[in-house]
């Protein structure tokens, strides 16, 4: 086992110092998502630290996953648990706040709660960390009950979700102080528009009930016209999707690298999000595909649901639709199909450059560090996950 533990350099002096009292503050990072692990965690995980680290005194924490992409083993983690007790014990740094990356792992924040210099408590929440507590299985309803007793024991943390539904979610297990920070995406169109065939849409994400692409198969692709074909790109995660790509209209993919996939989002008539209702709580946290492919020069439907609604700016870097409602989701394909190629070019350069604005990893590590502060982010009004 490895445990990664960095100083991040910055150009001030420290948060907190007595001589400096208008310093950023001293920041503890602590993730059990990073690389060589692969997944949304871990790329958030590693992203906000390098936009932190250019302007606070920021220390990291993490526990790195396995050669071959998968997280961490329960050895490891229970090292890396071993490992924050002593950081508590035997670092003489007061920190003015302990970040944990994930839900799941508050547990990791307790040893700092008896800290002569006690520091702000944030935690992360990012969908299935939370989702999970929302299944009516005997594992979810013990998940819930160990999400309200880190919310009780945790009572002054703050909590950092990636869109309203998430927040919904945390708020639904306990937690009360909820800021919602949207993520970031680094793809961004490096070359022009290039002319699309007009016949391929593409779905791109992992193979799952809840991401809708077989719903989309069987309930979508009837609607539209034989010449158009499915394009998928993802590993294969469930077998009653996988089945799916047997198709005679689904050309499936795998796996792409980042190159090719960009190439797949500017190419396709238009990139499906078809995520839909799952009766175990299950929903999508945030949705990164829709702002990815839209920065790459696609556009973008997907599902009016989740945090879906937070990924996309319905009609600036993208449309929302009706989830589960296939005719709604045939009228939209077959209207952005009919598109001139200037009005494919004026909405796919607005989308991006909009994209560009607020998708951005500066405009997270801003917000995040505006929780920190103790700031106000925009209100959020939470009811339900549509």
């Amino acid at each position: 086992m490895s445990i990664n533990c960095q100083r991040l350099p910055r150009p001030m002096a420290a948060c907190g110092s007595d001589s400096d009292p208008m310093a950023q503050p001293r920041i503890l990072f602590i993730t059990r998502k990073w690389a060589p692990a692969i997944g949304g965690m871990e790329t958030y995980s590693m992203r906000l630290v390098e936009a932190l680290g250019e302007s606070t005194d920021l220390r990291v924490l993490s526990l790195p996953g396995r050669a071959d992409g998968r997280p961490p083993g329960s050895t490891a983690l229970l090292g890396f648990a071993l490992r924050i007790c002593r950081e508590r014990l035997f670092t003489s740094r007061d920190n003015d706040v302990v970040h944990i990356g994930d839900m799941a792992s508050w547990p990791l924040a307790l040893p700092f709660l008896v800290a002569k210099h006690r520091p702000q408590i944030v935690l992360s929440a990012h969908g299935t960390d939370v989702s999970y507590a929302g299944r009516k299985s005997w594992r979810g309803r013990c998940y819930r009950l160990y999400q309200r007793i880190g919310a009780y024991l945790l009572s002054g943390a703050k909590v950092i979700a990636n869109s309203k539904a998430t927040a919904q979610a945390a708020r639904e297990s306990g937690w009360a102080d909820l800021r919602v920070v949207p993520l970031a995406t680094d793809i961004a169109a490096d070359s022009p528009l290039q002319e699309i065939d007009g016949r391929t849409l593409l779905f791109a994400g992992r193979l799952i009930p809840l991401k809708g692409c077989g719903w989309f198969v069987d309930q979508v692709l009837p609607l539209l016209p034989d010449t158009m074909r499915l394009h998928v790109a993802g590993p294969p995660w469930d077998e009653t999707e996988r089945r799916r790509m047997n198709h005679p209209r689904v050309d499936y993919l795998g796996t792409l690298d980042r190159e090719a996939l960009a190439g797949e989002y500017r190419n396709a008539i238009c990139i499906v999000v078809p995520n839909v209702a799952m009766g175990n709580g299950q929903f999508e946290g945030f949705g990164l595909v829709a702002p990815e492919a839209a920065g790459a020069g696609g556009v973008v439907l997907a599902s009016r649901t989740g945090g879906l609604i937070d990924a996309v700016l319905d009609g600036e870097t993208g449309f929302l639709v009706t989830a589960g409602d296939a005719e709604a989701w045939a009228e939209k394909i077959m209207a952005v199909a009919t598109w001139t190629r200037e009005e494919r070019v004026r909405f796919t350069d607005g989308a991006r450059l909009r994209v560009q604005e607020h998708f951005n990893w500066d405009r997270v590590a801003r917000e995040t560090l505006t929780t920190y502060l103790g700031g106000e982010l925009l209100p959020i009004q939470l009811s339900s996950r549509n």
